[in-house]
């Protein structure tokens, strides 16, 4: 199975020059907490997350009407192609513990947004399983007893 087959194509992104406030508006009002963030030529040039917004500007006491997102997002996307397997976005998904990969074309331009729960919608259970462990897991987690 590929990455267009269970993409949603309609994801919303921001650019990159817009205020954090819009970001928080836009996410407000398609209830996600992720939004590629794109570039003038409609590049992904990273994301921002309802976690960077608390972080980066509430607590942070920035002015969010004056905080362009640039400032606040997560640089750099991890993407795949529309024509990578689900397992290769699984694959990035674990390796670097998102429940998110954004669609690019050739050109880095956003087609869509892969998400884990997307992935569990069409994938067996019990790989889906070892994908959300991975993804959950701590980087620094204390040791067990």
């Amino acid at each position: 199975m590929h990455c267009q087959e269970i993409m949603k194509r309609d994801a919303r992104a921001i650019a990159d020059v817009d205020d954090a406030f819009s970001a928080a508006r836009k996410m407000h009002e398609f209830d996600v907490g992720f939004l590629p963030v794109c570039d003038a030529s409609g590049r992904v040039v990273g994301v921002v997350t309802d976690r960077d917004l608390a972080i980066r500007v509430c607590a942070e006491d920035a002015p969010a009407k004056s905080t362009a997102v640039r400032d606040v997002m997560t640089v750099g996307a991890i993407s795949c192609r529309p024509t990578h397997s689900v397992a290769h976005a699984e694959h990035q998904m674990r390796s670097h513990h998102l429940t998110r990969v954004v669609i690019v074309d050739e050109d880095g331009r956003l087609l869509g947004v892969l998400s884990l729960s997307d992935v569990a919608q069409y994938v067996r259970p019990s790989r889906v399983g070892r994908t959300v462990r991975t993804v959950a897991e701590r980087k620094y987690a204390p040791e067990r007893p």
